[in-house]
């Protein structure tokens, strides 16, 4: 009877663990919502057909990775923005233990250092007609990155070659995006390097979402290891062509699916350095690689993807056939790192040191054009403006104001009627309207003595009866010499 039992115990064990093998790392504690668009059926220029092909293969990955899936497909502006939208409302619904996952597969372009991601309905005539009629990627990266979530994962299979002749100015490929200058908690991955442009592929999907579609499958394989990984098995694919390139700012671990792997590393078998992040110098990988053989020292250097470990290569195995295609990658990478900083600057100075070492390069026609455009702002108050006292520079121009005077008069002549005018209204003169028994009645001070004779009215004034008090009235309101006689008897009051 207990033989049985034991037995049947065992084989349950096997099941759970058999089950948790499969399963998402950590399903149970997170929620996982992903957007899928693919974007085939472009109207204005030739279909992408592996892009459909892409997408269906990502929803179907992503399903068994324990996503909830939305798929798009084929979407104009307003459809693809619509769904943007309406994931960012899932995603803000469902927590702050949520993983947002966006993967992208269609046309993308470069337009002003801005990278935007191209519906089916564009149809440019120009560069301007982009930012109108495209959506922009970081409007995508900046919705989800305003949401509390454990992590954003953009996958972006968007580097293609740029098919509307209208944009002859448009750079190659996307620019770079670092996710460590946004909100933490971010991974961006493109198919290919800045500035370079991906392949549709010959077979069913693109090489980058083929070997995505392969490797994501590894058990127990943190992302950013998986992307290592499925770099080399692109650059593998492609011959070199083509090298998928990253950025993370992920503050939390992430496997797409569960604990024990039970597999093998397709890595080159090196020490644990060769997997470190990409934080050593030019000499630290002249070490690391000195003495390897050169296709082991070429995958490490596309693993890591970094330009030191580039240039190391390029000085150690400069016979090597494969030392001029990372020669293209490295002087690529430098002049899309040299943009990302003229760019980010945004300034005449950034625009100008750009265009001295990269002046024939796809980016330099926009360049000029952002200098133009930077060198006409007005970044300070004119010279002459500067050196005069705030207050006086931003007195009002017109002549009914009266702006309060400044501490130093500009001009000392102001000085005098400033005082005069305090003169004209003192603070005790209220004393002349309070209650009597706080002070003789107003006739005592008014009727204290007569006008002196050289005041009165003027004889022809005296001859016109009822006009002498109307004369008189005016004189004493109004008149300057009965308001000097007022204000004389009130100082000496």
């Amino acid at each position: 009877m207990r033989r049985p039992t034991f037995s049947n115990f065992l084989l349950a064990s096997g099941l759970l663990a058999l089950t948790q093998l499969m399963t998402p790392t950590g399903a149970a504690a997170e929620t996982r919502l992903a957007l899928v668009i693919g974007q085939s059926a472009y109207r204005a220029v030739p279909e992408l057909p592996n892009a459909a092909n892409d997408a269906k293969g990502m929803t179907e990955l992503l399903g068994n990775a324990g996503f909830t899936v939305t798929t798009a497909a084929n979407l104009a502006q307003n459809e693809m923005r619509a769904a943007i939208s309406d994931f960012a409302g899932k995603v803000s619904a469902s927590g702050s233990d949520t993983v947002a996952l966006v993967f992208y597969a269609g046309h993308g372009l470069q337009i002003d250092g801005e990278n935007y991601l191209v519906p089916v309905d564009l149809d440019p005539k120009r560069e301007a007609d982009i930012p109108l009629q495209g959506v922009r990627l970081n409007d995508l990266l900046n919705t989800l990155g305003a949401l509390p979530t454990r992590a954003r994962i953009f996958m972006l299979d968007a580097c293609r070659n740029n098919p509307f002749p209208a944009l002859s100015g448009a750079g190659h490929g996307l620019a770079i995006v670092d996710t460590k200058a946004g909100a933490p908690g971010s991974f961006i991955s493109y198919s290919t390097s800045p500035g370079a442009e991906a392949e549709d592929g010959n077979g069913t999907d693109s090489p980058y979402t083929a070997a995505v579609l392969t490797v994501a499958k590894e058990p127990n394989l943190p992302i950013e290891e998986m992307f290592k990984r499925i770099r080399v098995a692109v650059a593998q694919s492609t011959d070199g062509r083509q090298i998928p390139w990253e950025s993370s700012s992920l503050t939390t671990d992430f496997r797409f699916f569960g604990e024990g792997s039970g597999q093998t590393s397709s890595l080159p078998d090196t020490d644990s350095m060769a997997l470190a992040s990409g934080t050593r110098s030019l000499e630290d990988w002249r070490k690391e690689l000195q003495g390897k053989p050169a296709p082991v020292a070429y995958e490490l250097v596309i693993t890591e993807d970094t330009v030191p470990a580039y240039q190391a290569y390029i000085e150690l195995y400069a016979q090597d056939a494969r030392t001029p295609r990372l020669r293209r990658v490295l002087e690529r990478r430098r002049q899309m790192l040299a943009w990302e900083r003229a760019t980010a600057i945004n300034t005449r100075a950034s625009f100008e040191a750009y265009l001295q070492n990269w002046d024939n390069s796809d980016l330099a026609a926009t360049a000029r054009r952002l200098l133009l455009r930077v060198q006409n702002r007005n970044y300070a108050l004119p010279v002459a403006a500067a050196t005069t006292p705030v207050a006086v520079a931003m007195t009002p121009t017109c002549p009914c104001s009266t702006p309060s005077p400044p501490a130093t008069p500009v001009n000392p002549n102001v000085a005098p009627a400033i005082k005069k005018r305090v003169d004209e209204t003192p603070p005790k003169r209220k004393v002349v309207e309070t209650p009597p028994k706080r002070r003789p009645p107003s006739d005592q001070v008014i009727y204290e003595r007569a006008p002196p004779p050289d005041r009165g009215p003027p004889p022809e004034a005296v001859m016109q009866g009822i006009g002498v008090g109307v004369g008189i009235g005016l004189g004493v309101g109004m008149g300057s010499r009965g308001g000097d006689h007022y204000r004389g008897d009130y100082r000496r009051y």
